[in-house]
């Protein structure tokens, strides 16, 4: 006779922070140590710009094996294999003078990259199988938290480290860093996983799941908004970069986009999952993205000193964590479970396309125009992409909260 396995305890969902932890350091030390150290050997801010770009590029394609993700080991063993190989690679960069050997530390950044979104797959499936309706919001604020406060300490401690120390160290103790978060597995009970059929059925399976999802009005609003630049904070891996315009110190730089950056982001991202849970997921995210735009014009008509630069990205960091907060609680909403991976790096692969291109054309823009062009560009995007959503959303009938009715349908018939 088959039994059921017994309910378990949802877990805490702080312990997604400490699991989605290495997927944010690995960010902040390409975005800021290395974009830093770069612009120190006086490679130009488009550089810095590719080398961000190379860190964001397969996370726009990861959606393609993320069914690996969902067919084939435990979340659990897919977390520790990719966890152990971005610590691995991350460590290696240390080793790699920029100067001379750009287009070599550029492929381990790449493959570091695809490392990290299949432990990024791992913890998406634990989270979408192990929390309760009620407490998603909650949830992926807290996993947003780790991705945006793992950025700064990845960043900013490496950058201490690589400044008063050497780049082999910082790089070391990065990877360390990374490598010491697997023990947050202990803390999160093994979702029942079972993989019925061959492996044609089970793809077939998957492939119904996504359907049921995207084919929807519901699915369709939630790609536009992927798409679109509102929330993309791409301004935020070229503040690096351009610290020397605002006359801010190696020391300031480390400190605002480091520590006190993912503090301060971390604690954005706990904002933006308690308002996910408390008004309309999708309005909320619109919300964001608004208050992020806002910010970015604020810095463009503040005085270029050294205070406004710290004023302004801390909160840029924050609003970037409530706008990450928010988004991860919609997503949740319209995946439902079933094939969870697959679903969430669909849509995520497609929200990391604006942030990939809104990198490439802020870098090119502060190139080219300035610093300050560079920020208005960023405003104005924030602002075109919630007038397309929210017209999309009205022009479908998409206005009401619909993740009952979409996780029904998402989830395999017993």
């Amino acid at each position: 006779m088959s039994q059921f396995p017994p309910p378990q305890r949802a877990p805490r969902p702080w312990i997604w922070a400490i699991l989605n932890l290495p997927f944010g350091v690995t960010y902040g030390y390409v975005a800021v140590t290395l974009g830093f150290l770069a612009t120190q050997q006086g490679l130009s801010e488009e550089v810095v710009a590719g080398l961000v770009a190379a860190c964001l590029l397969p996370h726009t394609w990861k959606f393609l094996w993320a069914p690996v993700a969902d067919l084939t080991l435990t979340r659990k063993k897919w977390y520790l294999l990719g966890n152990l190989a971005s610590a691995i690679t991350i460590a290696t960069l240390g080793f790699l003078p920029l100067g001379s050997t750009l287009g070599l530390a550029t492929a381990v950044i790449l493959v570091n990259s695809v490392f990290v979104s299949l432990l990024g797959m791992a913890v998406e499936g634990l989270m979408a199988h192990t929390t309760p309706p009620e407490d998603l919001g909650r949830a992926g604020g807290w996993f947003q938290a780790g991705n945006l406060g793992g950025g700064g300490i990845g960043g900013g401690l490496a950058l201490l480290l690589a400044e008063n120390a050497s780049g082999e160290l910082a790089s070391i103790a990065t990877g360390v860093l990374i490598a010491a978060c697997c023990a947050g597995l202990l803390l999160v009970p093994t979702p029942h996983e079972t993989r019925e059929g061959t492996p044609l059925e089970a793809i077939k399976k998957v492939g119904h799941d996504l359907w049921s999802v995207f084919g929807s009005r519901l699915g369709l609003v939630a790609i536009a908004l992927c798409l679109t630049p509102l929330g993309a904070g791409g301004a935020s891996g070229l503040f690096s970069a351009i610290a020397k315009e605002w006359h801010a110190s190696a020391d300031l730089v480390a400190l605002i986009q480091g520590v006190l950056g993912g503090v301060v982001s971390a604690a954005g991202c706990l904002v933006g999952g308690l308002l996910s849970d408390r008004m309309n997921r999708r309005t909320a995210y619109v919300v964001a993205g608004l208050i992020l735009a806002a910010v970015a014009a604020g810095m463009a008509l503040a005085p270029q000193v050294e205070i406004t630069y710290a004023i302004f990205c801390l909160a840029y960091s924050f609003a970037s964590g409530i706008a990450y907060g928010t988004f991860t609680g919609y997503v949740l909403e319209v995946i439902g479970k079933g094939a969870a991976a697959t679903k969430y790096n669909a849509l995520a692969s497609l929200a990391n396309i604006p942030i990939l291109y809104m990198t490439l054309v802020l870098g090119h823009v502060a190139a080219t125009q300035g610093e300050i062009a560079m920020l208005w560009v960023d405003a104005v995007a924030g602002v075109f992409g919630a007038v397309v959503i929210v017209g999309l959303a009205t022009l479908l009938g998409v206005r009401k909260h619909h993740h009952v009715a979409v996780a029904e349908a998402a989830t395999p018939a017993p």
